[in-house]
């Protein structure tokens, strides 16, 4: 599966971002997990220090590698250059594994704890007034339309915060998105914005409520989203140990937080794969995103990159692990 996590700043997506993740491994699943938040906590959450996390090689300075390599020999993308974020692969075309090998996984994944890690890298001061963090994350939407991912294998992306999560075609890329909530009137404020966006894209969203004191939290979280209410976690000792500079795992979870990931992992699990719609729309935003900009950019029709006899699906997943 491939999974999402949103919410505003200060939710705690990042942190349910790496426990969820961490939780996967634990079981025995192999897990990718992507930082393609504008803030690049993701891995030092799941354990790295800040010195290896900062030297972590970024999607964003590689897009020439990823792009050489995922285009293989696929006559209807000549060169590096005429790929954009939403490129499509078709025939000739290199697809993505969750566990590699592959020169992207070689040179831009670390281990963190068991997770294979990959991050786009930081806004920095030369990106101010000419770019946007979406020319980064760009590279998270071209690999996701280039990976397939096998039986007890998941893709976990923690995404910018807050309505910058469904700027681009980025967000339907998921087989279910998990919006953090915190019990505040700030915190369930996007929950209708999100749900509106995921349900005209049919998109499963659920939210996981954090931060909970007590009852009545939940209670203000059920009240304002309803049935979309998964779960929630407590507020927790073990992750503020951790923000402080535990090491990750050095103060144990507590039992109802870890119960909480175990019904996480279970919707997870119980998600079934649209493969049409996960095809469809990755057609549909390459199309919008050529004639809106990319075929004046590149100067030329990318629309035609598009194989009409070619569908990243099923078949695709069990022939890549032969």
């Amino acid at each position: 599966m491939k999974i999402a996590f949103v919410g505003k700043g200060g939710s705690g997506k990042t942190t349910l971002s790496s426990l969820v993740a961490r939780h996967l491994v634990g079981q025995g699943r192999a897990v990718l997990a992507l930082d393609a938040d504008i803030n690049q906590h993701l891995a030092v959450a799941l354990g790295l220090d800040e010195h290896l996390a900062a030297s972590i090689p970024t999607l964003g300075d590689h897009l020439d590698l990823i792009k050489d390599y995922l285009r293989g020999d696929n006559p209807r993308i000549p060169s590096a250059r005429e790929m954009v974020k939403t490129t499509p692969p078709g025939h000739g075309s290199r697809l993505l594994t969750v566990t590699g090998p592959s020169p992207i996984h070689e040179r831009l994944s670390v281990d963190a704890n068991g997770v294979r890690l990959m991050v786009t890298g930081a806004f920095t001061e030369e990106d101010l007034g000419v770019a946007c963090y979406h020319s980064k994350v760009g590279a998270v939407e071209l690999l996701l339309n280039h990976l397939i991912d096998g039986p007890d294998e998941h893709v976990v992306v923690d995404m910018t915060a807050g309505a910058d999560a469904f700027a681009s075609g980025l967000f339907t890329r998921f087989d279910r998105t998990f919006l953090v909530a915190e019990p505040t009137r700030k915190g369930v404020a996007v929950h209708e914005q999100y749900r509106r966006y995921a349900a005209d894209h049919g998109i499963p969203i659920s939210v996981i409520g954090n931060k909970i004191h007590d009852e009545r939290d939940v209670a203000f979280l059920r009240d304002h989203v309803g049935d979309d209410l998964l779960v929630h976690l407590e507020q927790s000792a073990a992750v503020r140990a951790q923000e402080q500079g535990s090491p990750a795992g050095a103060v144990a979870l507590e039992a109802a937080n870890v119960a909480a990931l175990d019904c996480i992992v279970a919707a997870i699990e119980g998600t079934k794969r649209d493969w049409d719609r996960l095809h469809r729309q990755m057609i549909e935003f390459h199309v919008k995103n050529a004639r809106s900009w990319a075929n004046d950019a590149v100067g030329t029709d990318l629309s035609c990159q598009i194989d009409p006899d070619f569908r990243l699906d099923a078949r695709a997943v069990l022939t890549a692990a032969v």
